[in-house]
C-alpha cells in the first residue's frame, strides 16, 4: 500500500488515564519534522493523551534517546520516534536507516515499551513533504497512532 492509498490514522480510544508520551524528534530536515510533529500532536490531543518533545541532533540518536529517557525518573506510556533521512550519493544514508530502525526496534523489545516509528527514509525531500503535510496523510500521527494502540495492547495485557 502506497501513502496516497493509505487510511488517515484516527486516533484510538484508550482505557484508563490518559497516555503521556515523549516525541523525539530529529528536526535536521525542520520542516518536515515539525510537519510530522504537528500531525502526532494532533492525533493525541485528539486521543486526550498528553506529550513532551525532545530534539537530538539526527537520526543516529533516536532510539539512544529513547533509552536516555527511560533511565530518568519521569515516566511515559509512549515515545514516538520522528525524523527524516533523505537518499544522498553516498552509502551514509543505508547505513543511517539501517541502524538507527534497528536500534529502534532492539530498545523497543529489549525493554518492552510502546514505540511508533515515524522515520521517514525517502529518495527526495519532496517525497518527505508529502508525507508531512497536515492536509492528507502524515506518517507522524501514523507513528502516533501506533504508540497508543501499543499503550491499549500493553493495558488490556496487564503489561503497561
Amino acid at each position: 500500500m502506497s501513502t496516497a492509498d493509505a487510511k488517515l490514522p484516527a486516533a484510538p480510544r484508550i482505557e484508563g488515564p490518559p497516555p503521556h508520551l515523549l516525541l523525539v524528534r530529529a528536526p535536521y530536515y525542520r520542516d518536515v519534522v515539525d510537519g510530522l510533529s504537528e500531525g502526532a500532536g494532533r492525533l493525541l490531543r485528539e486521543a486526550g493523551g498528553t506529550f513532551e518533545t525532545l530534539d537530538v541532533a539526527g537520526a543516529f540518536e533516536l532510539p539512544q534517546a529513547i533509552r536516555i529517557a527511560m533511565r530518568g525518573s519521569r515516566r511515559f506510556d509512549a515515545f514516538v520516534a520522528l525524523g527524516c533521512i533523505v537518499k544522498g550519493e553516498t552509502d551514509h544514508y543505508e547505513f543511517i536507516s539501517q541502524a538507527t530502525m534497528a536500534g529502534l526496534m532492539q530498545v523497543s523489545l529489549q525493554f518492552g515499551i510502546a514505540l511508533g516509528a515515524g522515520l521517514l527514509t525517502v529518495d527526495t525531500i519532496q517525497q518527505a513533504e508529502a508525507r508531512s503535510r497536515l492536509d492528507g496523510f502524515n506518517k507522524g500521527a501514523e507513528a502516533a497512532a501506533a504508540a497508543l494502540l501499543q499503550v491499549g495492547a500493553a493495558r488490556q495485557l496487564g503489561a503497561s
